[in-house]
């Protein structure tokens, strides 16, 4: 059975930092390409960033690059999402998804939500 195990998030000031975890089970980790992506409410979801564990490559949506960093502990089957210099408009519920290939395009995968398997999605509020 595949697992995506979501931890982290929760309430931080603007400009604060919070880290959010995403633990996988049930498919061979090294082959899956693994993202976030994020829901405001009343919003449309947004692709946030992926990173394919097969070599690293990594993609970032605009609105997160500088500030978001993707990783991945192969050993322990988990990605991270580091969230520095947080605003107010970073306030949803981030979700952690993957998808199986090892040649997945990181631009595709985040731009056109191509995911096989989600998890239950983690809140961040960030207060101005």
């Amino acid at each position: 059975e595949v697992q995506l195990v979501q931890s982290g998030g929760g309430l931080v000031q603007a400009g604060g930092s919070l880290r959010l975890s995403c633990e996988a089970s049930g498919f061979t980790f090294d082959d899956y390409t693994i993202g976030w992506f994020r829901r405001a409410p009343g919003k449309e979801p947004e692709g946030v960033s992926c990173i394919r564990n097969t070599d690293g490559s990594t993609y970032y949506a605009d609105f997160v690059k500088g500030r978001f960093t993707i990783s991945s502990d192969n050993a322990k089957n988990t990605v991270f999402l580091q969230l520095n210099s947080l605003k107010p408009e970073d306030t949803a519920v981030y979700y952690c998804a993957a998808v199986s290939g090892s040649q997945q395009s990181v631009v595709r995968v985040v731009k056109e939500f191509l995911y096989d398997y989600w998890g239950l999605g983690t809140q961040v509020i960030v207060s101005s």
